[in-house]
């Protein structure tokens, strides 16, 4: 890669030499809607590689214009234009075979020769040395823009071909790792917000437990209030180890308090439930605390009670203004139904913080994933590290 030591045996290329550029097409916005899929962007961005499944924009244009924009199977395609500098210029390799075609605000890099690999360009056009040559060349105020000529300037460095095969081939598999278990935590959140809703409501019952529910009000069981402090207040604290303030919770010391409360903004996100915290603070003014709750109420229900059911209240009943607030008898207001026991709130809080916990932990592994890739792609496309047969087919 440029600026660094590579294998004797790679090539440097630029993009000019390994691709042809063309723009994409400009039409009439009375055409798009239906026709043929259309890659506009967002897809680009979002993607480092793309199917026709992936593209959910369509265009109505004659046979001639669909042959001229169409996209083939290895073709790169690389936005021209974004809202942020960092985004100007992704790649995304084209790996469908069904017809689709490409939009003005897009570039389209047709392979001219064999010296890059389909699957490996997705990941090397990515890589950071060639990011940084493109982030370069882009221009613009508002926008950020990169042109063509540019674009052919830019510089990549190669392996031969059969060990781009190999690195794309493992890479590969840390891709289909990182797709599944996202596909996971979908599903497991989809299962969570089907089991919140019907554990929260009633409509199923925990077994062993038969006693009907109660309706009160969050002011009848529990102690709400706003702090007074601010962030200039730090050093008097003393032995409170948090300071909440409506977007941060800010750590003072190491001290922990066996003290349960659910914080809400009061302005800001409404809506909102941000925070479940054991332990002994003080709070923003602008932060609701609600604690000391009735002895037959379980904090942690009410927890996933507000979570579900109160954002649709605050919002009915937020102070508009330039900021839009909630006052304390929106709070206090705020209609529950609880389980009549203790006991039944508490196992029911339980299978949802289970539901949590076992969504948080799919989540780190899919940070993990991501992390090993992130390391893999800058060792094995700098030369760093290198794949041997025997590793590649494992």
């Amino acid at each position: 890669m440029q600026g660094a030591t590579v294998p004797a045996e790679w090539k440097t290329s630029t993009l000019g030499e390994l691709f042809e550029f063309s723009n994409g097409v400009n039409a009439d916005k009375s055409v798009y809607g239906e026709g043929v899929p259309f890659v506009n962007v967002l897809e680009v961005i979002s993607n480092e590689a793309l199917t026709s499944k992936d593209i959910p924009g369509r265009i109505k244009l004659s046979s001639r214009l669909v042959a001229r924009y169409q996209v083939r199977y290895g073709d790169v395609l690389l936005n021209r234009t974004s809202e942020t500098q960092d985004e100007v210029g992704l790649a995304s390799v084209y790996l469908g075979d069904s017809p689709v075609v490409f939009g003005g605000f897009v570039f389209r890099a047709r392979p001219k020769t064999n010296k890059l690999d389909s699957n490996y360009s997705k990941y090397a056009l990515r890589v950071n040395s060639v990011r940084e040559q493109i982030i370069a060349h882009g221009q613009g105020g508002i926008r950020a823009n990169v042109g063509q000529r540019d674009m052919k300037k830019v510089r990549v460095s190669l392996p031969p071909i059969e060990e781009q095969r190999k690195i794309a081939e493992a890479l590969s598999g840390v891709d289909e790792l990182i797709e599944s278990v996202g596909r996971l935590i979908v599903k497991k959140q989809a299962l969570k917000q089907g089991m919140m809703q019907q554990l929260l409501a009633g409509a199923t019952r925990v077994s062993g437990f038969t006693d009907p529910w109660m309706d009160c009000r969050l002011g009848e069981i529990a102690r709400i209030k706003t702090g007074s402090r601010n962030s200039q207040d730090k050093e008097s604290l003393g032995a409170y180890p948090f300071f909440v303030r409506s977007a941060t919770v800010e750590k003072i010391n190491s001290y922990s308090y066996d003290c349960e409360a659910i914080l809400v903004p009061g302005e800001g996100g409404i809506g909102s439930i941000f925070h479940y915290i054991n332990g002994k603070f003080e709070v923003h003014q602008r932060v609701y605390k609600i604690s000391h709750f009735a002895e037959r109420v379980s904090g942690r229900f009410v927890y996933h009670y507000m979570r579900q059911f109160f954002g649709a209240h605050a919002l009915e009943n937020s102070v508009k203004a330039t900021v839009d607030s909630l006052r304390l008898p929106t709070f206090k207001g705020f209609e529950l139904r609880l389980p009549a026991t203790a006991d039944e709130q508490r196992v029911i809080a339980g299978i949802l913080d289970d539901a949590e916990n076992e969504i948080e932990l799919l989540q780190h592994r899919l940070a993990k994933a991501r992390l090993t890739k992130a390391g893999m792609v800058q060792q094995l496309l700098t030369g760093r590290a290198r794949l041997s047969a025997k590793e590649s087919a494992a």
